[in-house]
């Protein structure tokens, strides 16, 4: 039997998109953002097509960049409604897109299921190193893809997409956030398999 929850997900997704393509704060910072994520949601539903499926922990951890980066293509990330926290803890800007790098570090989680699954790794220790690098060269990878569209761009939307609020540190943060993050997955993924490999995908 195939499993619900990618396919639930998927339909949340497709209802928040439409929801939130309606009236942008800007359309073309809503366009650019939603290729991103679209840069991740169409392989990922390919896969699943194709039979190549992760486990339901992998594709809620994978969800969570999907649906924060779809609220941040609305209202583009600076001007999402998080002031409550920014004052909760006393920030400066808006720290929404922190977030979503965070949660940039979890697709850890589904890369190491990916290379123990298909016993592409044979240690624990390469997977979770593998793991956690990819997250970085990902990261860094997309930090100059946002740079280089910055330039490019009108520069309205440009600023909008970049979404450093005149920090000039932002690209190294956004960085460490997603290491963060992929730090927080793979140890999650090494403890709940802790002392052994995983056979198959199993729905947990």
């Amino acid at each position: 039997m195939k499993p619900r929850l990618p396919v639930v997900l998927f339909a949340i997704y497709l209802v928040e998109f439409a929801v939130l393509a309606v009236a942008p704060v800007s359309r073309g910072t809503w366009i650019s953002e939603n290729v991103t994520v679209l840069c991740i949601v169409v392989p990922l539903v390919w896969l699943y097509v194709k039979g190549i499926r992760f486990s339901n922990a992998a594709y809620l951890l994978m969800s969570v960049l999907i649906f924060l980066h779809t609220i941040g293509g609305h209202y583009t990330f600076s001007l999402v409604p998080f002031g409550w926290v920014t004052d909760l803890i006393g920030a400066q800007r808006n720290h929404f897109d922190r977030i979503a790098h965070f949660s940039v570090g979890f697709y850890a989680w589904a890369l190491m299921e990916f290379v123990e699954t298909r016993r592409l790794s044979t240690r624990r220790a390469f997977s979770f190193v593998f793991a956690v690098a990819a997250i970085f060269a990902v990261a860094s990878l997309f930090e100059i893809v946002e740079w280089l569209y910055a330039v490019s761009a009108d520069p309205v939307a440009g600023a909008e997409f970049l979404g450093s609020q005149g920090d000039v540190w932002d690209a190294q943060k956004d960085m460490l956030a997603d290491g963060l993050g992929a730090l927080l997955a793979a140890t999650a993924y090494g403890f709940v398999h802790r002392g052994r490999f995983p056979n198959s995908v199993s729905p947990r």
